[in-house]
């Protein structure tokens, strides 16, 4: 029997959903929306659901984009899921924001880059099995270019204003849960698939609110 999985990235001020059968994403919908996803997600996951006459008990597992992105919207999908998981008795899978976006590459080395504002941006390396070749960081864009592998090599940014003469720069859509949900079903398939409450986010770097607590006298 084919297997399902219901993905969601709630980690910007754009998000979405996925409805992924095996290899095939059923839908993707994205979501807009500035003041967050805490209030409209459930609505709109029970639409996408609705329009496919599967139910969340049909689910074989529930993934969730991770981080790098914002703190709060990372903590809201992956609660989200955590809680879809355990209600059903299903696992639950944590993909990060960098390693979806690699998916959108084309070349052996896919290096992907988020912004992480205050001048940096969060960036890592992946092959075309989007296996880490060079881990997740978080540091100045131009000291990280000069980290980058020698190779067949790409750029995949989610937004982040590259400059020209760079190289190759894909920008990648800013729908990414199918993404979020294929890299998913290839765990789940690999048995890494985990239990709701071993699943966590994906920082990076710490907290603005971690941050502003350190710095204060």
């Amino acid at each position: 029997m084919s297997r399902r999985i219901l993905a969601l990235d709630t980690t910007g001020e754009y998000g979405s959903l996925a409805l992924v059968e095996e290899e095939r994403i059923v839908e993707e919908v994205l979501l807009h929306s500035p003041d967050g996803f805490a209030h409209i997600l459930f609505v709109e996951i029970e639409a996408l659901l609705g329009r496919h006459g599967v139910r969340l008990d049909q689910m074989d597992a529930f993934a969730s984009a991770s981080g790098p992105g914002s703190f709060t919207g990372v903590r809201v999908g992956l609660t989200a899921v955590k809680g879809l998981a355990e209600g059903v008795g299903c696992k639950a899978i944590a993909v990060s924001n960098l390693q979806a976006l690699a998916w959108f590459g084309t070349r052996p080395l896919r290096a992907t880059v988020i912004d992480a504002r205050r001048g940096e941006v969060y960036g890592a390396v992946y092959d075309a099995a989007l296996h880490p070749v060079c881990e997740e960081v978080v540091m100045k864009f131009p000291v990280w270019l000069e980290t980058l592998p020698q190779g067949d090599l790409e750029l995949i940014t989610s937004g982040y204003p590259v400059p020209e003469g760079i190289g190759p720069v894909i920008t990648a859509p800013r729908a990414i849960a199918g993404a979020i949900g294929r890299i998913a079903m290839r765990r789940l398939h690999e048995g890494l698939a985990q239990d709701p409450a071993e699943i966590d986010a994906n920082y990076v770097r710490r907290s603005d609110a971690e941050l502003l607590w350190k710095e204060s006298p």
